[in-house]
């Protein structure tokens, strides 16, 4: 990494956005920029501009009882790997993200995951759809108030209805049960 050119794009990031850009943490050579909400979009595109042209991760947190509630985190590097650099941003719940779509087409399977894991709805997104849970699914199972063991579903346990290959074997779901104790789980050395 060179903490040079981060540290020119932080500056100027810092310019364009004045008081909007909230924080900026440097840990263990990786350096974060915090930026309220309504100049997320705008420090995605200026970061697109200042060379950002990969777009490794896009993810959310749940600091439930804490206001706001959410925060979105964007994992940017340019395609040499020479510089990285995250943006976070702080979200309320209802509240809309801009999407990233139009900046990085990757963007649209990270942010359909975001929404379906945990909720959080982006705004001008060209296909807002759950990608891992079936449609109509009420819960968001990455919150933190999704209890462990799950929740009743109408849904058949396909997962668990015949005999599952290599049954017993150290790293194989138990069928039949509850869900906590048929965790895919090293047996006996959790």
């Amino acid at each position: 990494m060179n903490s040079e050119l981060i540290t020119a794009d932080v500056s100027t990031l810092s310019e364009k956005l004045g008081k909007d850009l909230l924080e900026t943490v440097d840990f263990r050579n990786e350096t974060t920029v915090v930026v309220a909400l309504s100049a997320l979009e705008s420090t995605l595109k200026q970061a697109f501009e200042l060379g950002y042209d990969f777009l490794i991760d896009i993810s959310s947190i749940d600091h439930d009882q804490e206001e706001p509630r959410f925060e979105m985190v964007y994992e940017l590097a340019n395609v040499d790997d020479s510089k990285h650099l995250r943006v976070r941003s702080r979200v309320e719940e209802g509240e809309k993200v801009p999407t990233a779509v139009q900046i990085w087409k990757s963007a649209n399977w990270h942010e359909r995951e975001v929404y379906d894991m945990m909720g959080i709805e982006f705004s001008d997104h060209p296909d807002l759809r759950r990608i891992l849970m079936w449609e109509g699914y009420p819960y968001y199972p990455l919150r933190k108030d999704f209890p462990l063991a799950g929740k009743p579903t109408d849904m058949p346990d396909v997962a668990s209805t015949g005999v599952a290959p290599l049954e017993g074997g150290p790293f194989v779901t138990s069928p039949g049960g509850n869900r906590s104790s048929g965790e895919p789980r090293a047996k006996g050395e959790s």
